[in-house]
């Protein structure tokens, strides 16, 4: 399989799952299912991926402009943010720190480094400010915190409440055990691990702590060899993996992919060194059918990716999570195949 199998990102399912309001959680096949509303955590990656993007057209504008409206309503006065939002406009639960909170962070801060539109920037870093007041119980929720202020850090090293929400974010992941075979700071590997260790190489480098970036690397170059099965990435499944228990494959999730794919690219792009380059490659070939199931994971007539990697093959429902998880690693194929077309070596096979 070759870097070029890769298309480039395809915003239409996204389009597709928005309306006026915000982004539309769940779809049966690629038709949205309206009964099941909206949630921050979509909406918030949403927005994120838009602000990756770096020449984004006018229609994923709007859709940021309607994506960061929806944040700012969702945002408590004391920096928690609610979560599910019914297709009636009614909010169905109340502020709080959970693991909304920190993608809703993620996503602002995103927004606040790299928007293009100067409004957006300003308004999404004043959400920011708010919801960083406060702090999460959650190991997962600091983490995706983390990430956000991490993205503010890079425009603006002297941004102090983002240089320690990042800081405390390290704190609560803390750093891999002593022992040889399971390095893991959990008893268990359950869901969006990358991200644990990609908050540590992040402050690691932009707080100056080299014990940190050390430790993040080592944690993700451990938790790349699990997920390594057979030369292919074996993403962590819904269950989970525990030390001395038999890997099972399936329920894998997309967004494990990406998460896999973020946190590679991240490192590549800390340490410069390329080797995480052929990692970050097989997150990117996990979508095209290089994976447990030997099947692709989205659909090129609608843009969506399928919900999850079965025993029995894809489950061809197409919601928002994973279908922004397929957005996400084709706009690092993207990046990749740039940096590799100006190697000597002619790039990744």
């Amino acid at each position: 399989m070759q870097l070029a199998d890769a298309p480039a990102p395809d915003w239409s399912h996204v389009a597709r799952l928005s309306d006026d309001t915000g982004l539309l959680e769940h779809a049966r096949n690629a038709i949205v299912r309206r009964e099941h509303g909206y949630c921050v955590d979509d909406v918030s990656r949403g927005l994120l991926l838009i602000c990756r993007e770096p020449r984004p057209t006018i229609q994923l504008a709007g859709l940021a402009e309607r994506y960061l409206a929806f944040l700012t309503h969702a945002a408590g006065s004391d920096g928690g943010f609610r979560n599910r939002f019914s297709y009636g406009r009614n909010w169905e639960d109340e502020p709080s720190t959970g693991d909304w909170w920190g993608r809703a962070l993620w996503g602002l801060g995103t927004a606040a480094g790299r928007s293009s539109v100067p409004w957006i920037r300003r308004e999404a870093l004043n959400a920011f400010l708010v919801g960083c007041r406060t702090r999460s119980a959650w190991p997962r929720a600091m983490a995706f915190a983390g990430l956000g202020a991490a993205e503010v850090l890079r425009t603006d090293p002297r941004c102090t409440d983002a240089s320690e929400l990042l800081a405390d974010a390290a704190t609560v992941i803390g750093l891999p055990s002593a022992g040889p075979d399971w390095i893991w700071p959990e008893p268990e590997l359950t869901y969006s691990n990358p991200a644990l260790p990609e908050v540590l190489i992040a402050a690691g480098d932009l707080l100056g702590d080299e014990t940190l970036l050390r430790a993040g690397l080592k944690m993700l170059a451990w938790l790349c060899r699990e997920q390594d099965h057979d030369g292919h990435l074996s993403v962590v499944p819904v269950g989970g993996w525990q030390p001395g228990v038999p890997k099972h494959r399936f329920d894998q999730q997309p967004i494990e992919a990406a998460a896999t794919a973020d946190a590679c690219a991240t490192a590549a792009a800390v340490t410069g060194d390329d080797r995480w380059d052929e990692q970050l490659f097989r997150a990117i070939a996990w979508f095209l059918g290089d994976n447990d199931g030997r099947k692709p994971m989205y659909d090129p007539l609608t843009g969506g990716c399928y919900d999850g990697l079965t025993a029995n093959g894809p489950n061809v429902n197409q919601g928002a999570e994973s279908t922004l998880a397929l957005v996400s690693t084709l706009q690092h194929a993207r990046t990749l195949a740039t940096r590799s077309a100006t190697r000597p070596s002619g790039g990744l096979a």
